[in-house]
C-alpha cells in the first residue's frame, strides 16, 4: 500500500533531525523490535528502531547487518542501560557504525557523551521533569516523554501523557518525541498541539505484521478490552501488562504488601521474553499500552502508517473548517 503524497508540512525539527518523511518513531519494544519491523517503519516514512533490549550483543549485530541490507532509510537503536551486557552492546553498535540511538531506563549522563564523541545521535526516554533536566545537561540531541498509558517499562509517577507534554515543554525547548497513548492520527495530533515535535508509537507497532512478537500475543492484543491492562511491579520495575494468571498472583502479592525480594522470586525470569516472543498467555508478561482496546486487527506497517496519516490530515482539516472550533 504505502502513503503516496509527501506535505512539506512535516518538515519539523522530528523530520529534519532523523531525516525521515514523517515525525513517527517506532518504540524499540524487547521481543516485537527486530530487524523486519524496523525496517518496514523506516521504508514507510518513519523512524525504525531495533529493540536491543532483548538481544545479546552477536543477535544484534545480526539485526544491524539485516537492517542495512532491508533499508537505506534512517533508522536507530533502542538501548536499556540497565541491560547487563551494556558495554559490549554499545562497542557493537560503535563498530557497525549505527547513526542513531535511543537509550533507556537509566542516567543519560552515562553513555551520551561516548556515543556523541562517535557522531551518534543520542535521544533519552524519560517519565518526568527531572529526567528531562538531567538529559538536557547530559547533551543529549532530543527526547522521549513517555506518559503513564504507554505499553512496557513505564514511569512510578503515573503521569498521564496530556499532562506530561506540557509540563515537559515547560522544562526544555530540546526537540519533543512523545509516547503514552498514541493510537491514531488525531491522538498524534494532540500531542503536537500540546508541544509535542513527533510522536513515538508502540502498540500499534507491536501488533503488526511485521512485528517479531509471538501470533498469540497479537491476536490477544487486538482482544485486549478497556481496563484489561494495568501498571504493576511498582516495587521492582513498573510495567503496564495485560491481565492473566501471572498478573493476578503478582497483583495479589503486590497488594498485600510483599517485599519486593518475594516479588523478584515470584516474577523468576524470563517472564517478557515467555508471554510476547513464546506466546505463553498465562504465564508470560504480556507488555501493551492502554491504547491497545483500539487495535481491532493485526496491520502490515505501510497500513498502519496509511491510516495514522491520513487520519492526522483529516482531523487537522475538520479542526480547521469546523465552526465549533472558531471562538
Amino acid at each position: 500500500m504505502g502513503i503516496k503524497t509527501y506535505n512539506l508540512k512535516w518538515m519539523n525539527r522530528i523530520t529534519k533531525l532523523f531525516r525521515i518523511k514523517y515525525p513517527v518513531v517506532q518504540g524499540g519494544m524487547v521481543w516485537c523490535s527486530g530487524w523486519r519491523l524496523a525496517s518496514a517503519v523506516s521504508n514507510n516514512g518513519g523512524l525504525g528502531l531495533l529493540g536491543a533490549g532483548s538481544m545479546h550483543p552477536d543477535v544484534l549485530k545480526e539485526h544491524i547487518n539485516k537492517m542495512k541490507i532491508a533499508t537505506t532509510k534512517p533508522w536507530g537503536v533502542n538501548v536499556p542501560l540497565l541491560y547487563p551486557e551494556i558495554d559490549k552492546l554499545m562497542d557493537t553498535i560503535i563498530d557497525e557504525g549505527v547513526k542513531t540511538v535511543f537509550t533507556s531506563a537509566g542516567n543519560p549522563a552515562k553513555w551520551t557523551d561516548t556515543l556523541k564523541k562517535h557522531n551518534i545521535t543520542v535521544i533519552h526516554v524519560i517519565a518526568n521533569g527531572k529526567f528531562a533536566r538531567k538529559s538536557e545537561d547530559a547533551g543529549v540531541d532530543a527526547i522521549v516523554a513517555e506518559g503513564f498509558e504507554a505499553g512496557g517499562h513505564n514511569g512510578r509517577e503515573e503521569t498521564t501523557t496530556m499532562t506530561l507534554i506540557p509540563h515537559i515543554r515547560s522544562i526544555t525547548n530540546l526537540p519533543l518525541i512523545v509516547a503514552g497513548g498514541i493510537g491514531s492520527g488525531s491522538a498524534m495530533l494532540a500531542a503536537m498541539a500540546l508541544g509535542a515535535d513527533g510522536v513515538q508509537i508502540g502498540s500499534l507497532f507491536a501488533a503488526s505484521a511485521e512485528s517479531s512478537a509471538h501470533e498469540n500475543f497479537k491476536k490477544r492484543v487486538v482482544k485486549t478490552e478497556e481496563g484489561e491492562t494495568l501498571l504493576s511491579l511498582k516495587k521492582l520495575s513498573p510495567v503496564r501488562l495485560i491481565k492473566n494468571s501471572l498478573f493476578d498472583r503478582l497483583h495479589k502479592a503486590e497488594t498485600s504488601g510483599v517485599s519486593a525480594i518475594k516479588l523478584q522470586k515470584i516474577l523468576g525470569r524470563g517472564r517478557a521474553k515467555k508471554g510476547i516472543f513464546e506466546g505463553d498467555l498465562e504465564e508470560g508478561e504480556l507488555e501493551i499500552g492502554q491504547v491497545s482496546s483500539t487495535i481491532n486487527s493485526i496491520r502490515p506497517v505501510s497500513e498502519i502508517m496509511e491510516i495514522l496519516i491520513t487520519d492526522y490530515r483529516k482531523v487537522k482539516q475538520e479542526i480547521e473548517t469546523n465552526s465549533a472550533f472558531n471562538f
